[in-house]
Parts: C-alpha cells; structure tokens; sequence
C-alpha cells in the first residue's frame, strides 16, 4: 500500500493524479498547510523539508521507502509501473526535460505570481510585473512545444501530469494578470482540454474534496 501525504495545491495533485492513472490503491492522508500540520514530527519523519506532497511505498524493494518532493515522486512510480516515462531514449528525455522544466520554472514562477498578486498583505507592483512577464514567456514556450505535439513528450508523461495542476491554476486563479498570455495560447488551452477530459485526471484533482 502507497500512503500519500498531501493537500489540495497543484503540487499536492500531481501523485494522485498519476496514482490514479496507475489504478492502484493507495491512501490520501490530508496535511493541512493552513494550519502548520507539514511541521508536525511525524510528517518531518517523511518529509524533511516541512513541504507536500510525499509518499510512502510499504511494498518497495529492500522494505519501506519514503520520497518526499513531486518530481521524484512521479519519476518513482513511473519506473516502479512501467507507465507514463519511457525506460530510455529520446522519448524519456523529452519527458524528464519537461518535468524537470515545471519544478523549476512553471511551478515557482506561477507560485510566486499567486502570492504577489492574490495573497501578500501589500501590492508590490514590480513584483507583479515581474512575475507575470517570466509566467508568459514560459506560457509561450509551452504554446511552442504544444503546437507540434498533442503532449509534452509526444506522448502522454509524468511531464503532463506535473504541469497539468499548475496550468489549471493559471487558468483560474491566475487568469487576470494572464488573461493576454492565456489567450495567446491557444494550443495550451486545447492540451488542458485533452488532459482534463481524462477520468483519472478528474478522479486525482479532486482528492480531498470531499
């Protein structure tokens, strides 16, 4: 049995997304980071870095294993399954590229966009600025890729799952300060079509809903 110890964020859906996709049975624990439950020490024991998601694999190979941030999440159970990451090859490289791309830029850059301009306590308007021109250049790049292929590998990946929560953010939550960048993207739009059509995907995005 797979534990995985998470919350309502994009970060947080992307593992129950592809735990969805895998069609295994796994448990959903909620941690609360409005109230401060990611620094409770049991959790610390799972995640040292106090951040969602993380899982806990009780079947892994050599006994219990505990793997704490998304991307090597999504890589984990990839290769543990087979599915949704090429063993090897252009197509895993394109896939990991692409995964690697959303930790790193998509994810903090629309992180940082959320706070400044839903959540911080004062308008910072340089820092609006300056996060919504770095959230539609990469909307751009992802417009790029998205026009030649109907997925972010070519095939449907881990890369789609990870930057699937993130983009239903920037659509939502995000839409004013990226309203021109969404669009002038028309091919991203399509792709959150395809991928939000898929009934894993809706099953993943609305763990702990209810």
């Amino acid at each position: 049995m797979i534990t995985l110890y998470t919350w309502k964020t994009p970060n947080g859906r992307k593992p129950a997304i592809m735990l969805e996709e895998l069609g295994w049975d796994y448990q959903a624990k909620g941690v609360d980071i409005g109230k401060d439950e990611q620094f409770a020490p049991g959790f610390l024991k799972v995640s040292p870095n106090n951040k969602i998601p993380a899982i806990v694999d009780d079947e892994a190979d050599g006994g219990p294993l505990s793997i704490f941030e998304s991307g090597a999440i999504l890589t984990y159970l990839a290769e543990r399954s087979g599915r949704l990451l090429a063993p090897s090859g252009h197509a895993r490289f394109k896939a990991l590229e692409w995964l690697y791309w959303q930790v790193g830029g998509l994810g903090p850059m629309l992180g940082q966009l959320g706070y400044f301009a839903n959540r911080a306590p004062e308008q910072v308007p340089h820092a609006i600025e300056r996060f919504k021109d770095e959230c539609g250049r990469l909307i751009r790049v992802m417009n790029g890729r998205l026009s030649e292929a109907d997925y972010l590998a070519g095939d449907y990946s881990i890369a789609d799952i990870a930057c699937y929560p993130w983009m239903v953010t920037a659509t939502t939550m995000l839409q004013v300060p990226l309203a021109s960048a969404l669009e002038h993207a028309p091919a991203v739009q399509s792709w959150l079509d395809r991928v939000g059509e898929r009934p894993a995907v809706q099953r993943g995005m609305a763990v702990l809903q209810h």
